[in-house]
C-alpha cells in the first residue's frame, strides 16, 4: 500500500514537479481515487443488499421485513464497508500530513457515531411500525418509548463524538457534565416530564389510541390518534387537531370515553321541566280519560283499586281530594314515561332504566329520563334521544301539565 500511495509522488518527481507539490498533488489525486472508490463500493453494496432484502420480504410471510425496508435500514447498512475502507486507508493517503490525518480521523470516526444512531433508528422505527400491527399493542403509546430510546442514543452518540473531537476521555467529559446537570434537566424538563408522564399514562391505561377524550381545557374532543413523548394528538369531530402536553394528561382532569364505549349501551340523561302549577290530583273523569293509553290502562286499573280498597277501609272523606290516597298526573306521566322507555325498541333492557324527579328548580319540576341506548354510535344514539323527547314533549298535554319554556315576543304580544 506505501508503494501504490508513493507512486504517483515518485512519477510527478520525475516530471520535475517540486517535493512540497508532488506531496499536495499525490494526497490531492489519492483523495478524488477514494472518493470514487467509496461511491461504487456503497453504490455496489446497497444494490446487493436492497435486492436480498427485497427477496426475502416477497418470501416472508411478516411484515417485519417490510418495515426494514420501508425505513431505510438496508440502505444504512451498506454505509459501513465504505466507512470501513476509508479508516483502513486515510493512514497511506495522509501519511505525509499528520495533522490533516487526525482531523479526518476524526471525522471518520464522528459519522461512523451517527451512522451508528442512523441505524439505530431506523431500527426502532420499524419496531414501533411493527408493533403497531399487533393487537395486543396498537392502542398503546409505542412512540413515547422509541423516542426516549432514540433520545438516549443520541444523548450517548453526542458524548462519544464530543469526547472523540475534544480528544478528553469519555469519564473526565462526563464529570464535567455533571457540573451543568442543573441546566440540562432545564433544557430537557419537558422531555423528562413527557416521559413520566408516558409511563403513568401507559401503567394506569388512562389512554389508548383510538379513545375518544375530552379535554375542556385545551378544546379537544374527539379521538386519540397518537401519544408520543411530549404531545398527545386528538382528531376533533370537526377534523381539526388538537396537540395537548403529554404530561398534562396527568395534571389536569380529563374525561376518556372509552367506558362508555366498551358498555353495552351509551347513557341518555335528560330532563323535561314541568310547570308546577299545572300539577294537580286526578279526578275520576280524568282518570278514565288516561286509561285509554294502552301501556298505562292495566297500571291504572290496579292502581285506582289498591287506592279505593285503601280509602274504603279507611273511611277517608273523599269529597276533598287531598284527603286519603290519590294519583297525581305528575306520578302517573312519570310511570308513563318509565312503560314508554321499557317498551322503545332503541333502549336497552339490561341496563338501568329510570324516570325520576329531581328537585324543583325556579323554573319548573323536572322529570329525568336515565337510560342507555342499545346503539352506541353517535348519529343512532342522538337519533334514538331526539325520537324519545318528541314523544314525550308531545305527550305532556294527555296528563293535563304544561312544559316550562321561557316567554318569547309572541306571548307578550297575546
Amino acid at each position: 500500500m506505501k508503494k501504490i500511495s508513493h507512486w504517483l509522488y515518485n512519477e510527478l518527481q520525475n516530471l520535475g514537479v517540486s517535493e512540497v507539490w508532488a506531496k499536495y498533488l499525490n494526497m490531492l489525486i489519492l483523495v478524488i481515487l477514494l472518493a470514487i472508490v467509496l461511491f461504487l463500493v456503497d453504490l455496489i453494496i446497497k444494490r446487493i443488499i436492497i435486492s436480498a432484502f427485497g427477496k426475502l420480504t416477497n418470501k416472508s410471510k411478516t411484515q417485519f421485513d417490510d418495515f426494514l425496508v420501508q425505513n431505510k435500514t438496508p440502505r444504512n447498512i451498506a454505509h459501513i464497508a465504505p466507512i470501513i475502507i476509508a479508516y483502513k486507508t486515510v493512514p497511506h493517503i495522509f501519511r505525509d500530513f499528520p495533522d490533516i490525518e487526525n482531523i479526518v480521523f476524526k471525522a471518520i470516526e464522528v459519522f461512523g457515531i451517527v451512522l451508528f444512531l442512523w441505524i439505530v433508528r431506523s431500527l426502532l422505527n420499524t419496531l414501533k411500525d411493527f408493533f403497531k400491527t399487533l393487537p395486543n399493542l396498537k392502542d398503546k403509546p409505542i412512540d413515547s418509548y422509541i423516542q426516549v430510546f432514540m433520545i438516549f442514543s443520541w444523548f450517548i452518540g453526542i458524548l462519544f463524538a464530543f469526547s472523540i473531537i475534544t480528544g478528553m476521555e469519555l469519564w473526565k467529559f462526563l464529570t464535567a457534565l455533571g457540573t451543568a446537570s442543573a441546566v440540562i434537566i432545564l433544557v430537557f424538563k419537558d422531555t423528562i416530564l413527557g416521559f413520566v408522564a408516558s409511563l403513568q399514562v401507559s401503567i394506569n391505561d388512562m389512554v389508548r389510541i383510538g379513545d375518544w377524550i375530552t379535554f375542556e381545557k385545551y378544546g379537544a374532543d374527539g379521538d386519540v390518534i397518537e401519544i408520543n413523548l411530549s404531545t398527545v394528538k386528538v382528531q376533533n369531530f370537526d377534523k381539526t387537531i388538537t396537540t395537548i402536553p403529554t404530561y398534562a394528561l396527568i395534571s389536569d382532569s380529563f374525561r376518556n370515553w372509552r367506558g362508555m364505549t366498551n358498555a353495552q349501551g351509551r347513557r341518555i340523561k335528560r330532563a323535561l321541566i314541568i310547570k308546577q302549577e299545572s300539577i294537580h290530583f286526578l279526578t275520576q273523569s280524568e282518570l278514565n280519560d288516561l286509561k285509554n293509553i294502552s301501556i298505562l290502562s292495566p297500571y291504572l286499573s290496579s292502581k285506582e283499586e289498591d287506592i279505593n280498597a285503601f280509602n274504603n277501609q279507611n273511611n277517608i272523606d273523599k269529597s276533598f281530594l287531598i284527603n286519603g290516597r290519590n294519583l297525581t298526573n305528575i306520578g302517573v306521566f312519570r310511570k308513563y314515561v318509565d312503560l314508554y322507555l321499557n317498551n322503545h325498541s332503541g333502549i336497552n333492557k339490561d341496563m338501568m332504566i329510570m324516570a325520576r324527579q329531581l328537585a324543583p328548580t325556579s323554573q319548573g319540576l323536572p322529570i329525568e329520563v336515565y337510560a342507555f341506548s342499545s346503539d352506541k354510535r353517535w348519529e343512532n344514539y342522538e337519533y334514538i334521544m331526539a325520537d324519545i323527547f318528541d314523544h314525550l314533549i308531545a305527550a305532556i298535554p294527555y296528563f293535563n301539565l304544561e312544559g316550562f319554556e321561557l316567554p318569547s315576543s309572541s306571548n307578550f304580544k297575546k
